[in-house]
């Protein structure tokens, strides 16, 4: 990531921070007065979040540190790590939106108010045009912590839909004298913690695969090899993984090139198969290549070999 954007991610960070410390004041204290258990509690939901915040900005401000002798492959993970805090804080604000929800049930419905649900529907437009912007900006700089805190948003905005529904039933349920409608407010509570636990798990899960090292897709490492091939002196595929670290990605290449090429030729060689793969991946940071020697007699241009060859030398030595 470059400076420009590395800049751009944690002025939006910031702008989710500021926005979400505003709408936890609007929402409790127009949730206090008006007597409106669901905006009180997505009030607090919000607290969670600029804690979230918090975290995404601290690690998005460690993974922008260069290169040190202590982190040889950068800081890219922290990101990742930010981003694992986010979906925990958001599984612990469903499940506290879900709670407050059965105990409003059981209970005798408050008496809707008009203000809570301008307040709700200004946090809902307010959260959709956060979710939009971090989530536009965090693709095009393939920003973890940023996309993270995008999921965030939306999640509020789930929160803020089920914030509108309920305090707008009850305000028609007081109107046309139905009771029963009194209580969409919790309901819809309910609903929404499932969608915010459901997102939470798949962003965890996301992180989880990155801090364990999992491969990138099938299709990305078919696009590689497609590249590595484009170099002539390259006669076999040995090996290729490839994972993420955070904002970018690292390759480990093995591949086999004519025996008799000498040092010089094979250094080169390695330049170019680093130039194809990065010239049309911003994203790659370290390509690795190990090169094994390949004899005209062996295997067919672009072959994978897995195994031992036949004159017992292996190609992943």
């Amino acid at each position: 990531m470059n400076k420009t954007g590395r800049s751009a991610g944690e002025q939006a960070i910031w702008i989710s921070l500021i926005s979400n410390m505003f709408l936890t004041g609007i929402k409790i204290a127009v949730g206090a007065l008006a007597g409106s258990q669901v905006l009180v509690a997505d009030g607090v939901h919000n607290a969670g979040d600029v804690i979230a915040t918090i975290a995404a900005l601290a690690s998005t401000k460690v993974a922008n540190r260069p290169k040190d002798e202590s982190h040889m492959y950068g800081h890219g993970k922290a990101e990742v790590i930010g981003s694992a805090i986010v979906a925990v804080i958001m599984i612990i604000a469903a499940f506290f939106i879900a709670y407050h929800a059965v105990l409003s049930i059981s209970h005798p419905a408050s008496k809707p108010s008009l203000i809570a649900l301008i307040a709700a529907a200004v946090s809902l437009i307010w959260k959709q045009w956060l979710y939009v912007y971090c989530n536009r900006l965090g693709r095009s700089i393939k920003s973890k912590s940023l996309m993270a805190t995008a999921h965030d948003h939306l999640a509020d905005v789930y929160a803020s839909i089920a914030a509108v529904a309920g305090i707008g039933l009850a305000l028609i349920g007081s109107w046309l004298d139905i009771a029963v409608l009194s209580y969409g407010d919790p309901v819809a509570g309910i609903i929404v913690s499932y969608f915010v636990i459901r997102l939470a798990y798949h962003m965890g899960k996301d992180a989880i695969d990155i801090l364990m090292e999992k491969s990138v897709s099938v299709e990305q490492i078919r696009d590689y090899e497609a590249l590595i091939l484009t170099v002539p002196e390259v006669k076999r595929i040995d090996r290729l993984r490839a994972r993420e670290f955070g904002q970018y990605i690292m390759l480990d290449v093995r591949v086999g090139i004519p025996a008799q090429l000498t040092i010089q030729e094979g250094h080169d060689i390695i330049r170019k198969i680093k130039a194809a793969i990065m010239h049309e991946n911003a994203d790659v940071e370290e390509v690795l290549v190990h090169l094994n020697p390949w004899y005209e007699n062996e295997q067919p241009e672009g072959t994978k070999h897995e195994g031992t060859k036949p004159d017992g030398m292996n190609p992943e030595a």
